[in-house]
């Protein structure tokens, strides 16, 4: 079981001028064929989610049925997110990285798709592109990801493995926003580039599902 314990300053070294070795060869395949796999099956919920949305959106969430953003995804190059727009419409993001996060934007519909993760569903065509895994360093919004770059320590480092739908970040210290708890996220996002392996991903995994059906975080 892992220890979350580990991701409190006191006991995690400072990775930032460390590179971290590449994963284990036969890990990077079974990793990918998982993804692949998984997104595959989960193509059809896709579709389904998506016709219902279609019929609710006029009246509880309207505009926009996919909302795409650019993101900083692997090597810091940017990649289109997808996701279920859970938020009123709107062009741009002008929330600033130390911005808390725009609740009174959230609609009623979005809330339910924000609580139950059905939100992140579209980031499987994320996944299946190779933007994205379902597990790894969670993107950030690319404007703030840019200033990050210059302000945390090892958030560069942090791209060196595609990023994930959910994170070790996510399931021990979930939600973050701000420079200063970015610099929190980006330790725990070394240490899963470091330590990366079967065990560890099954953990982030049980993590996650315990977190989705607990309907628990933002």
């Amino acid at each position: 079981m892992f220890d979350s314990s580990i991701l409190d300053d006191t006991m995690m070294r400072d990775s930032s001028s460390e590179r971290s070795p590449p994963p284990r060869l036969l890990f990077a395949i079974v990793k990918r064929a998982f993804d692949i796999t998984m997104s595959l099956l989960l193509l059809p919920p896709l579709l389904v989610v998506g016709l219902i949305l279609l019929a609710l959106n006029p009246f509880y969430n309207k505009g926009r049925l996919i909302y795409t953003q650019q993101r900083m995804g692997r090597d810091c190059r940017p990649f289109t997110a997808l996701k279920f727009r859970s938020m009123t419409d709107v062009q741009q993001v002008s929330r600033a990285a130390d911005d808390p996060l725009e609740t009174d934007r959230i609609t009623r519909l979005g809330q339910i798709l924000r609580k139950s993760r059905i939100d992140e569903l579209p980031q499987v065509l994320n996944v299946l592109k190779g933007d994205m895994s379902l597990i790894g360093p969670r993107p950030d919004y690319y404007d703030h990801a840019l200033r990050f770059l210059k302000e945390v320590p090892g958030y560069r480092e942090r791209h060196a493995v595609r990023p994930g739908i959910s994170g070790l970040a996510q399931t021990e210290l979930g939600y973050i926003e701000g420079v200063e708890a970015t610099c929190r996220k980006v330790r725990a996002d070394l240490y899963y580039i470091q330590n990366a392996g079967f065990a560890l991903e099954t953990w982030i995994f049980l993590r996650t599902l315990s977190v989705v059906l607990r309907r628990a975080g933002a």
